[in-house]
């Protein structure tokens, strides 16, 4: 790689994202399981829908095969996050997602008193918003997996009804969706946190002001 006449740096580097105000936000590995994680709940949820919503169980019809996608995609959905575990920086997020900073509590402080704008929530790389998400949304599959398995599986745990079983199942399927929902409308109202999810960098504008705990190479984000 060379250098322009009057140039510090490499000609290569004007086409490196960092080098156009981009910082990387995501690796490929992390980019992957959150996409993979994100097709088999949304694959879940919809056959969920399909068997247990009158209306759409007749339109769809095929019911063994909606309730064996609806299966599997939920047995298969912890397994894109314990691939992620092979990567470091994947490791380093999750360290991330389960720590709590004093700024978290700032951040909720700020959200429940209706302060606008992002410059009143300070947050390191995910907010307190997303660290809540993330482990309820953690807990809450591993508890359907929990029930899944033993309405599957009825001898598992002869003591624990199957009726117990699918009331929770269902009751915490509602919740999940109405989550759900809620993560896609944040989603959908932040173009650039899409873009840094989908290509892995963001501008550095961005992340200063909706992450002003974090940078590249900030020791201050937990």
């Amino acid at each position: 790689m060379t250098s322009t006449v009057g140039s510090t740096a490499p000609t290569g580097a004007a086409k490196r994202p960092e080098h156009r105000g981009r910082v990387r936000r995501f690796s490929t590995a992390e980019r992957l399981v959150h996409r993979a994680t994100g097709v088999l709940m949304l694959l879940c949820l919809a056959a969920a829908a399909c068997l247990y919503l009158g209306p759409l169980a007749q339109l769809v019809g095929r019911r063994h095969l909606v309730a064996t996608v609806h299966e599997w995609s939920g047995v298969l959905l912890p397994l894109p996050l314990l691939l992620g575990l092979f990567s470091a920086e994947f490791r380093a997020d999750l360290r991330r997602l389960n720590r709590f900073a004093p700024y978290d509590r700032e951040w909720l402080r700020a959200v429940r008193r209706r302060r606008a704008g992002p410059e009143a929530r300070p947050a390191g790389k995910f907010n307190a918003g997303q660290k809540l998400y993330a482990g309820w949304i953690a807990g809450a599959v591993l508890v359907m997996a929990s029930t899944g398995l033993l309405m599957w599986f009825t001898h598992l745990l002869p003591f624990v009804s199957r009726t117990s079983a699918i009331f929770v199942h269902d009751v915490l399927a509602w919740a999940i969706a109405f989550v759900v929902l809620g993560h896609l409308r944040k989603a959908l109202q932040d173009p650039e946190a899409r873009r840094g999810m989908r290509t892995g960098y963001v501008s550095r504008s961005w992340a200063a002001r909706h992450h002003s705990r974090w940078l590249p190479g900030d020791r201050t984000d937990a």
